[in-house]
Order: structure tokens, then C-alpha cells, then sequence
């Protein structure tokens, strides 16, 4: 890779894979919701009490051990006896992947009974069994994408990335209404979404093995022996450090998947109230998807140019670039937590059929403001090669997070979770925080922001509730679900506008500044605009 930031095809490569990763997320976030009104809430319990076991390994394949294989292929290239060093890896990693998707298989196939015990429902063990499959891909699909991003061949990746997402997307929903227009069985449905995870992991798979006979081969160099450990442990802690904060949420869901439904029952809540409560409380995890996309997705853009800054020894380094990550990723995620906090029960029926449970759900929103700061902080570390504190903050945030569903569910039901979840990430995000601020010695935003910040949230907030009596006085014959889309649409249009307007006029972001983010010239525009002198 030149070592030139602004060489085309390394940016060209760079906004493909930001691309693909937005899609991914998107579509992620999405499908959850035709896939909720198809099943229903028991349904929707069903097929997340299994996503997370199977979710862990494609995120800590995709993620993890491809960058983790990348970076030591590429650090391989410009050392001596390069090719045979990047035959060792490749082979090393190749086996010890191999042995770990055995393990993991072993542990899902024949383990399913156990875990489906644990987690208080003896038939989810058939799809742990069906999702178990999907482990036997990782050795070939971490090695593939490893290697293209080694080279600075990020299309493969990409196209790979995007194209297993829409095959499981339309095996999942395909699935589902096959079986809810047949047998209608709940479980069989879940069965079919999990094994839509399998068949994307399979399409991504092949699609990789096209690029690669195409473009290139693996080294075919046989390597000189030499000691594996070293090669072994880079790799466990690089793989494990990069995807960390992406795995963050699914050990919460993992956590929640044995704790909320089994606690609600031992607590004397009748079990198909607890599966339809749990399945109420994971519509909360496609909120918060689609929260994070908007808040982060703007800030992660510029992490390359930390990265980038960060190993410069002259100019402004890459202290202006964190400030601004930290202010867009903080503004844009207050604005998207509390926005749909001030709309939930519109947003609740409106996407998902019923507004129960809205206060549970306004709790657990909550997590976008935390999340968006742990995800560009730990990006930005990762730039600038600072792995271990953060994956110990992390793994600290799901010990609390175990420990504060133990305490809390059995006190407040669902709500117990969503506070447990809260309670951690705030406290992770306040961490690296501190962490960063302590590295660099900087302040990450004057409190001049927090005011402005403050001031676009109370008139968001004002903005929208007028509205809403406004729209109750004029059209409040509407009734159900077309009630929730005709308000909830109008007033997220509404608050949007009036958020991003105050903060418009009042600078938070200078003009200079969106320039750097994507689509920030139209911000920038209208910033100008709204601040001519007359």
C-alpha cells in the first residue's frame, strides 16, 4: 500500500468497504422488522434467543480474524523472506482456525440440548444445530478476506460482504412466509432464519472463491519450520481486540438470550407471556441499529484519517480529527436516542404492529448515546494501535452487564435489562473517555458544545410535542397503526429538521468541518445560508 493517504485506489477501496459495511448494517437493522410482523413476538424471541451464538462467529470471522490475518500478511510482505513468512501465517492460521470451528461446531451441535436447557427452552436446541454449520466456514472465509485486504484488494471483500447479507436478508423473509402460510410453526421459522445466516455465509464463501481464482492464489511456498505460538497468540489477541466493540453487543444479547426469559419464568411469569415480553424487548435491538448507523456511520468516515494523522510527525496530527469524531458521533447520537424516546410509541406500533412495552423500549434506546462513542473510540484506538485497555473496558461492560441482569430482572422484569445494558455501556464509554483524553492530553469538546447540544435537544423536544397536539387536534380521527405512521412519520421529519436547524445556526460543527464527513457539503450549504448577515 503506497504509503500516500490520498492515493485513489487505496480511498477507492476504503469508501467501498465503508459502503459495504453501511449496507450490511442497514440491512441488518431492516429485515428485523417485516421478519417481526411475519412471526409475531413469540416469533421474534424464538429467532433471537439463537442469533446471537451464531452472529458471534460470522462478526469474529468477518471482522476480527480477517483484519487480524490482513495486517500480519501485510507486515509479512515488507520483512525478509517475506513470501515464506506469509506462507507460515496463512498455513498456522488456516490450522488453528480449523481446530477452533471444530470446537465451536462440537460445542453448538452436540451441546444444543444443554444450552437449549440453559436457556429455558428445550426447542431452540434444533436451531443451535442448524446455526452449529456455520462455524465450518470460518478457516476459508477469514483466510480469503484476510488475504484481498493484505494486497489492498477491498472490492472482493465488499461485493462478498453485501452479497451474503441480501441472500440470508431474502432467505430469512422468503423462509419465514413459506412457513407462516403452511404449518404456521413458530419454531420452524426460527429454524429457516438461521439457516438463511448459513446459506449467506455460503454465498459469501463462493462468491470469494470466484475473486480469488480470478484474481490470485494463496503462497504456495512450503515455509521453514518455525515456532507457531508467536504467530497463534498476534493473532487470538489482534482478532480479538479489533472486533471487540462489534462483539460487545452480541455478548449482551448472548447474556440476555440465558438470563431475561428463564428469570421472568423462575419469578413466576407465565412462559408464553415471558417469550412474547422477551420478544417485545429485542425490538429494541433493530432500534438501536438503525440509531448507531446514523450516529456513527458519519464519524466512523474519517477514522482512516486518524489512523493516518496519528503516524505523521509534522503537521496538525490526528488531535482535530478526534475532536470532530467525538462531537459528530456524541450530537448524532443524543439527536437519534432522543428522538425516538420522544416518538416511541409511534415507532413502536408503526413498525412493529403493537406500542406495549414503549417504556421498556424508551430505557433501552438509551444505549445509542454510549454506543456511538464506543464504537468510533475504539476504531479511533485501533488506529493508532491501542488494543488491550479498550478490550478491557469492554470485557468489564459484559461482566456489569451479567451482573446487572442477575440484580435487576428479578426487580423489574425486561426494564431490569434494558437498565443493565445502559448501565454498562455509559459506564465503558466513560472509561475510554478518560482513557483517550489521559493518551493524548486533550479536551475532546469545550463545554460551549454541551450547551449548544443541550439547547437543539430542548427545542427538538418542544418542536415535536407541539406537533404532536397539533396533529391530534387536526387529523386525531385516525386510529391503530395508520394513527403511528401518519404521527410518527410527521414528527421524526419534524424533529429531524428542527435538531439539525438550531444546530445548523449555532455552529456546533463549523463549515470547514463538514466538509470532511460524508454529505456534509449540503450541512455546510445550508449552515452558510441560515448564517448570511443580511
Amino acid at each position: 500500500m503506497s504509503e500516500h493517504f490520498g492515493m485513489k485506489g487505496y480511498m477507492k477501496g476504503a469508501l467501498l468497504l465503508t459502503i459495504a459495511a453501511l449496507v450490511v448494517k442497514v440491512l441488518s437493522a431492516v429485515y428485523r422488522v417485516p421478519f417481526q410482523n411475519l412471526v409475531g413476538d413469540q416469533g421474534f424471541y424464538i429467532y433471537q434467543q439463537v442469533y446471537p451464538f451464531i452472529s458471534f462467529f460470522v462478526v469474529w470471522t468477518s471482522g476480527g480474524f480477517a483484519v487480524a490475518i490482513s495486517k500480519m500478511l501485510a507486515d509479512a510482505k515488507v520483512g525478509v523472506n517475506g513470501i515464506e513468512k506469509e506462507s507460515l501465517i496463512i498455513r498456522t492460521v488456516f490450522y488453528y482456525l480449523t481446530l477452533l470451528s471444530l470446537i465451536f461446531f462440537c460445542i453448538l451441535f452436540f451441546g444444543s440440548n444443554q444450552l437449549a436447557k440453559l436457556m429455558g427452552d428445550q426447542q431452540l436446541a434444533p436451531l443451535l444445530r442448524t446455526g452449529s454449520f456455520i462455524t465450518l466456514f470460518m478457516p476459508v472465509l477469514a483466510l480469503m478476506k484476510g488475504s484481498f485486504q493484505s494486497r489492498g484488494e477491498m472490492s472482493p471483500v465488499a461485493y462478498a460482504q453485501v452479497f451474503e447479507q441480501l441472500i440470508r436478508v431474502v432467505v430469512i423473509l422468503a423462509g419465514a412466509i413459506f412457513i407462516m402460510t403452511t404449518s404456521k410453526s413458530l419454531y420452524a421459522a426460527g429454524n429457516v432464519a438461521i439457516f438463511g445466516t448459513v446459506i449467506g455465509e455460503i454465498a459469501g464463501v463462493i462468491l470469494l472463491f470466484y475473486y480469488t481464482k480470478k484474481l490470485y492464489a494463496f503462497p504456495k511456498v512450503k515455509p521453514r519450520k518455525e515456532r507457531k505460538w508467536p504467530i497463534l497468540k498476534e493473532v487470538t489477541i489482534l482478532s480479538l481486540s479489533i472486533s471487540m466493540s462489534s462483539l460487545l453487543l452480541l455478548c449482551f444479547q448472548l447474556i440476555d438470550s440465558f438470563t431475561v426469559f428463564s428469570t421472568l419464568v423462575e419469578n413466576g411469569v407465565h412462559e408464553q407471556s415471558a417469550m412474547e415480553m422477551k420478544g417485545i424487548y429485542d425490538r429494541g435491538q433493530p432500534l438501536v441499529q438503525m440509531g448507531v448507523i446514523i450516529a456513527s456511520s458519519l464519524s466512523l468516515a474519517i477514522v482512516p484519517l486518524v489512523a493516518y494523522q496519528s503516524n505523521k510527525k509534522s503537521g496538525r496530527g490526528a488531535i482535530p480529527f478526534i475532536q470532530l469524531t467525538y462531537r459528530t458521533s456524541v450530537m448524532l447520537g443524543v439527536a437519534a436516542s432522543l428522538g425516538l424516546i420522544i416518538v416511541m410509541p409511534y415507532a413502536n406500533e408503526m413498525l412493529f404492529e403493537t406500542n406495549v412495552l414503549s417504556s421498556v423500549l424508551a430505557v433501552y434506546v438509551v444505549q445509542i448515546v454510549p454506543l456511538s462513542v464506543i464504537l468510533t473510540f475504539t476504531a479511533i484506538l485501533q488506529g493508532m494501535n491501542k488494543l488491550k485497555i479498550p478490550a478491557l473496558i469492554l470485557t468489564g461492560a459484559i461482566i456489569l452487564k451479567f451482573a446487572g441482569n442477575s440484580i435487576l430482572i428479578p426487580k423489574l422484569n425486561v426494564v431490569g435489562a434494558s437498565i443493565a445494558s445502559n448501565i454498562g455501556l455509559f459506564l465503558s464509554a466513560g472509561l475510554l473517555m478518560l482513557y483517550l483524553k489521559k493518551l493524548l492530553g486533550i479536551q475532546l469538546a469545550k463545554g460551549e458544545f454541551y450547551i449548544k447540544l443541550a439547547i437543539a435537544s430542548v427545542g427538538m423536544s418542544l418542536a415535536v410535542s407541539i406537533m404532536d397536539k397539533v396533529l391530534q387536534v387536526s387529523i386525531g380521527f385516525l386510529t391503530g397503526r395508520i394513527e403511528s405512521v401518519v404521527f410518527g412519520g410527521c414528527l421524526i421529519v419534524i424533529g429531524a429538521f428542527i435538531f439539525l436547524t438550531i444546530v445548523a445556526k449555532s455552529k456546533i460543527i463549523a463549515e470547514k468541518e463538514w466538509f470532511l464527513l460524508p454529505f456534509g457539503r449540503k450541512m455546510a450549504a445550508y449552515q452558510l445560508l441560515l448564517n448570511k448577515k443580511k
